[in-house]
């Protein structure tokens, strides 16, 4: 009775992939394993699988804690590797700082994140160190630098190159500080890169990678990867139940995490929303009055325009997110099901279109 009552409005909706259907693969391993009994907490078969899995695709062993928001997935690792008396540093823009209302001070009894700047949604390596030292010159007074977070691609919508990840984590490794990398679209990062997934993280330094899926086709399935960081598969563990994320039917996280890197299943549908993307940031590129905000390494376009002309969009039925201040900065975000005739159509609308 009441889906029935939902009205789908056909319009294009550019806004977030995190508003993308789940893809059919997907739904497919969940009807697989939706096939009698399993384990409970994550002792189901396909649970089990994981670490075999992720340590093929990553050529490294791996540790996999598979959980459903990636908000988890950051808490958890940053809380395992930082004390209440503990600092965090991430780029001033990051999802940890500024959009996961707390949950890693919550996580961390405590924790501070620090912000650092950096243009174009990244950070340096330099910049880092300068915070690091104006921070803790007052001994046990100050907060001890205890982890670093890279976001993999930035809020930006930019991705970091692995001389900068090896750069960063090399600073932070100089002060006994745990590597993490936010990869909420990490899919996306290594397609960009052209890649092994291996080489902007653990060969880079990387202790530990917040997976990110659902934003690539999967349902509330993410994974919190530990690589080289002894100690920490326990707390992670406990951690994890405590907050209330060791699901009892865990396998329907578990069997989506297996086939999203199947075959190549996860780089394919990432890769096709980041030329839906190029496509888009082309046509703002050759347009007589809008502009790009950030270059485009990935599946996100910040065009900078006139008012009028965003709101001459929405009339045409396109959906985006205007960033939250600005009424002259939106978002486009481009989805794996995001298909080459609502990108032509978001195109030939914005071509039409010359307002200065």
């Amino acid at each position: 009775m009441w889906l029935s009552r939902i009205i789908r409005v056909m319009e294009l909706n550019f806004r977030s992939d995190n508003e993308s259907p789940a893809a059919p693969e997907i739904f497919a391993a969940l009807e697989a394993a939706n096939q009698g009994t399993a384990w409970a907490y994550a002792d189901d078969q396909w649970s089990v699988l994981l670490d075999q899995a992720f340590s093929e695709l990553f050529e490294t062993d791996v540790t996999v804690i598979p959980v459903s928001t990636g908000t988890a997935a950051n808490s958890i690792a940053l809380a395992a590797a930082t004390p209440p008396w503990g600092s965090v540093y991430c780029h001033r823009n990051a999802h940890i700082l500024n959009d996961e209302g707390g949950a890693p001070e919550f996580f961390g009894n405590g924790l501070r994140l620090v912000p650092v700047d950096g243009d174009n949604g990244k950070f340096s390596a330099v910049n880092m160190e300068k915070l690091i030292q104006a921070n803790t010159g007052h001994g046990i007074h100050s907060y001890q630098p205890a982890a670093v977070s890279i976001t993999q691609s930035s809020e930006s919508g930019t991705v970091y190159q692995r001389g900068e990840i090896e750069a960063i984590n090399q600073a932070a490794s100089l002060h006994g500080m745990a590597t993490h990398m936010d990869g909420a679209r990490f899919g996306n990062a290594v397609s960009s890169l052209g890649c092994h997934p291996g080489d902007i993280t653990w060969r880079a330094g990387v202790q530990m990678l917040s997976f990110g899926a659902s934003k690539n086709g999967c349902l509330a399935a993410e994974a919190l990867l530990i690589f080289d960081r002894p100690g920490t598969k326990e707390t992670a563990e406990r951690l994890r139940k405590r907050s209330g994320h060791l699901l009892s039917k865990m396998r329907y996280v578990s069997a989506q995490l297996l086939t999203y890197i199947e075959d190549g299943l996860w780089l394919d549908m990432a890769g096709h929303s980041n030329r839906q993307a190029a496509k888009f940031s082309e046509t703002v590129e050759r347009h007589p009055s809008a502009s790009l905000e950030f270059s485009v390494d990935a599946n996100e376009v910040f065009v900078k325009w006139a008012p009028d002309g965003f709101r001459a969009l929405e009339e045409s039925g396109i959906q985006f997110l205007l960033w939250p201040g600005r009424d002259d900065l939106a978002r486009f975000v481009f989805s794996y099901c995001t298909t080459e005739a609502e990108t032509a159509f978001l195109c030939d609308t914005l071509e039409a279109q010359e307002i200065a």
